[in-house]
């Protein structure tokens, strides 16, 4: 698939999907099955992690207002609830890099990912109660992320907060300055995430997944099986035991 509205990269087993329907990365139709196309092709590859970016003046202003007609609507829903089941696909950790607005539909991809960074600049917000809708992904996933009355009340006020505010309520990792902040990001993932495992990140992943939807007896008893028969069957989980003892530092295989 050629892709008109995102761009895709793959280096260093770093993934990276970037927005580019300037000026504000409106989420259209098209742009959608684009980046579902993306994740697609993300999902087969051995990744450390996958980013995503955006050019413009935004992370991404939303859905496509003249997507919402009745015409459109449910085509639109489908898509755009798609990106979210193929993010959660994704077994290597996402990380958003939002320098600029993430708003309505933009927000809810932005913090759906496993790590989001932003600038100073950046804003977050659901607007969506003030054109008469509300966010579906938004009313899933920001309970989980902070409690109950701060969700609720971010979605029917639709008000929009700054980075740091998103911070301080647990919808953003780090704010970093905006200077410089496509490259103080990417050294943060380079040191911070890309350094280890591949296959440890996935598996580790996993697991954090499986003890936050699950009450704790059953989860982890899935967690016990994936240390003991997937993660401790692994080169590297040995070789980072091994360097460990040897105080020296690990070589990764990534498998």
């Amino acid at each position: 698939m050629d892709f008109k509205l995102i761009q895709i990269e793959e280096k260093n087993m770093i993934g990276k999907i970037t927005f580019n329907n300037l000026p504000l990365n409106i989420l259209n139709i098209e742009m959608m099955k684009e980046i579902n196309q993306a994740l697609k092709v993300f999902k087969d590859k051995n990744l450390k992690v996958l980013i995503f970016n955006a050019n413009g003046k935004a992370f991404s202003a939303g859905v496509d207002i003249s997507d919402h007609t009745k015409e459109k609507v449910k085509e639109m829903i489908q898509v755009f609830h798609e990106i979210f089941t193929n993010l959660h696909n994704i077994n290597a950790p996402t990380v958003a890099l939002v320098n600029g607005a993430a708003l309505g539909g933009g927000c809810e991809v932005a913090t759906f990912c496993d790590i989001v960074i932003a600038s100073e600049k950046s804003k977050f917000g659901q607007p969506e109660i003030k054109v008469g809708v509300f966010p579906p992904i938004a009313a899933a996933i920001f309970p989980k992320l902070m409690y109950n009355k701060k969700a609720l009340e971010l979605i029917i006020t639709g008000e929009v907060i700054s980075a740091n505010e998103a911070k301080e309520i647990g919808l953003v990792n780090h704010v970093l300055p905006v200077d410089n902040f496509d490259e103080e990001a990417e050294k943060l993932i380079n040191e911070k995430i890309a350094s280890n495992s591949a296959i440890v990140l996935k598996l580790t992943k996993r697991a954090i997944i499986e003890g936050a939807t699950k009450n704790y007896s059953d989860s982890i008893k899935k967690i016990e099986d994936i240390y003991l028969n997937e993660l401790m069957k692994t080169i590297d989980a040995n070789e980072g035991l091994s360097a460990f003892l040897e105080k020296r530092q690990p070589v990764w295989k990534n498998k």
